[in-house]
């Protein structure tokens, strides 16, 4: 097939666009693109940024991709600090309570997802003028823990039940 997608494609095109549905939706044969909602984003979102820091009396850099940087400021804001002083302040308190750590941006990234998760679930309010400090983390940390027990995702809200999972086809 050649890169033009022949007369199917693109009756399914004009078809789509007909109906309000942006042709760029649609994969080269003219299937809608199934990821369509998260590879449309801003491609920004996945560049990575090199940050500097200083933990420990130590100068490093950290690369995470846009996306986390801008959840980072988010956290960080709440507190009253910068995205450096919040770096430093992770770092400080998981080395504390585990030692070293291997990847400290794999642990950036599921600080991040782990955000906006409890905050999916009510734990952690939207209302990013209350500073996480000012949360009970503790009693966060169970409800997660119960709802993980569960068998369900951390983001269900609190009192909402698992919906059974289908049972296998024989």
């Amino acid at each position: 097939m050649t890169s033009g997608g022949g007369a199917a494609y693109w009756l399914r095109r004009a078809a789509a666009a007909s109906l309000g549905v942006d042709p760029a939706a649609f994969s080269a044969t003219g299937d809608m693109l199934m990821c369509r909602l998260f590879i449309g984003a801003d491609a920004r979102l996945w560049r990575t940024r090199l940050k500097s820091v200083r933990m420990r009396g130590y100068s490093t850099s950290v690369r995470l991709e846009n996306f986390y940087w801008r959840v980072l400021e988010e956290v960080a804001r709440r507190d009253g600090m910068n995205v450096p002083q919040l770096l430093a302040k992770l770092h400080e308190e998981l080395i504390e309570a585990h030692g070293e750590i291997d990847n400290f941006s794999s642990f950036l990234r599921v600080c991040c997802g782990r955000y906006l998760t409890l905050q999916l679930a009510g734990d952690v309010p939207r209302d990013s003028g209350r500073p996480i400090r000012d949360l009970d983390a503790e009693g966060i940390l169970r409800r997660e823990a119960a709802r993980m027990a569960e068998g369900g995702p951390s983001m269900r809200r609190a009192g909402t039940r698992a919906e059974p999972a289908p049972a296998a086809a024989p």
